[in-house]
């Protein structure tokens, strides 16, 4: 538990004050982490001086800059470069070879990825193609949210389908008959509750339901 609490509270260093670089340690700083982001664009290290709790003007694709910014004495870094491969790829090949325990990577497709994965990447993310898959699931108006993990398995927010409404989920079992689970259900003013047998679920409610994707797109366009 204690363990788990001092990875939670880590610094974390980011490398690259592009759109996903700004957004991640801005959600960071936001959850009172300590952030080092490194960037080599001066006028993007001056635009965000006052944003995160150290940004340093260096091109990390150096090992030496990045051993004087004292990168090896983070244990979780970041790296933001997407837009052009073979810097993201030396920035992380520096950083596996600092011996930092986590190294993530964004990468642009999933030759990139790979790349990324074979020098030691622990983690690698793919920010527009998973951003691009949850808006096509989005633009059909059923959904209000969509996650997708592996296996197709995909977890929603969505307004009760008509043929849920004004029933409890012991009711309208949609396990049984639609192949979904619901696990929470809000109310207008009140907060999120787990589902339960016994609750019920009106018209005006946003429920969370999990299962397979192509079952959940079906739940969701049923009246």
């Amino acid at each position: 538990m204690g363990d788990r609490r001092r990875r939670k509270n880590l610094p974390v260093l980011i490398v690259g004050l592009g759109r996903f670089g700004v957004a991640l340690g801005e959600e960071l700083m936001a959850e009172g982490r300590e952030v080092l982001a490194v960037e080599r664009n001066r006028s993007l290290v001056q635009k965000y001086a006052d944003r995160f709790t150290y940004v340093v003007e260096a091109d990390a694709t150096d090992p030496e800059a990045l051993a004087q910014v004292g990168a090896a004495d983070f244990d979780i870094a970041v790296v933001g470069v997407g837009t052009s491969i073979e810097s993201s790829v030396l920035i992380a090949v520096n950083l596996v070879d600092l011996e930092i325990d986590q190294v993530w990577g964004k990468a642009i497709n999933r030759a990139h990825g790979k790349i990324l994965e074979r020098i030691g990447c622990e983690h690698v993310v793919y920010p527009e193609h998973d951003a691009g898959v949850r808006v096509a699931h989005l633009v059909s108006g059923h959904l209000m949210d969509f996650i997708k993990f592996d296996d197709d398995f995909a977890i929603v927010k969505m307004p009760p389908p008509r043929c849920m409404q004004g029933m409890t989920i012991e009711q309208a079992h949609p396990r049984d008959r639609h192949g979904v689970n619901v696990v929470g259900v809000k109310s207008p003013g009140r907060d999120f509750v787990y589902a339960q047998p016994d609750t019920l679920v009106s018209s005006g409610d946003t429920i969370i339901v999990s299962g397979d994707v192509s079952n959940l797109e079906r739940f969701a366009g049923e009246d």
